[in-house]
């Protein structure tokens, strides 16, 4: 009896041990995404603080491209302010994104809302063939030709720095990005 008893519970205290091992190592590789898409996002507002006054994107060779880009129902991306330099590079650099994202707003100056990583898929794919980009941990969305932009296939990472996304911070429609205040006339 005293056996059976000293069994069962050296069982549960080694099923207690797995257990608790089993969890903290989920822990650790949850945390591990985490802190990776944290790092992310900290990199790229650092990169981008400065771009609070779209006149200091300007400035840089950014260019609003495309208008105000919306969705029918999964809200929009906004306006792009893409840096032609940085997308000919074809190179994935956390603190030069080839877009810088925007939201128009009523008063007439864009509110900055994120960045957006762009690589075209033929050079992407010639340098790195059977490999999808990604950038500290976060893989690309890939858009095929055509597209609504006009542009051959490319590879694209929208990260929502300034502007939590209930979606999600890297998914490409920010249910909360309206395109509403957009007037073409007033390049915002």
């Amino acid at each position: 009896m005293r056996t059976r008893r000293n069994t069962a519970l050296a069982v549960a205290l080694l099923s207690g041990i797995l257990t608790a091992t089993s969890l903290a190592q989920h822990g650790v590789a949850r945390n591990s995404k985490s802190d990776r898409a944290g790092a992310l996002v900290k990199t790229v507002r650092e990169a981008t603080e400065r771009f609070k006054d779209v006149s200091v994107a300007e400035a840089e060779g950014y260019k609003l491209t495309f208008g105000c880009v919306t969705g029918p129902d999964a809200g929009a991306m906004g306006l792009h302010y893409v840096n032609f330099s940085l997308v000919a590079a074809g190179l994935l650099d956390p603190t030069r994104p080839q877009i810088i994202l925007y939201e128009p707003t009523g008063e007439g100056k864009p509110k900055l809302t994120g960045a957006d990583f762009l690589v075209m898929a033929d050079t992407w794919d010639k340098a790195h063939p059977g490999t999808t980009p990604s950038l500290m941990g976060q893989l690309f969305h890939y858009f095929e030709a055509p597209n609504r932009f006009g542009l051959p296939a490319f590879y694209t990472l929208h990260v929502w720095a300034w502007k939590d996304s209930p979606n999600g911070t890297f998914v490409n429609w920010h249910p909360h990005v309206s395109c509403k205040s957009f007037t073409p006339d007033s390049n915002q």
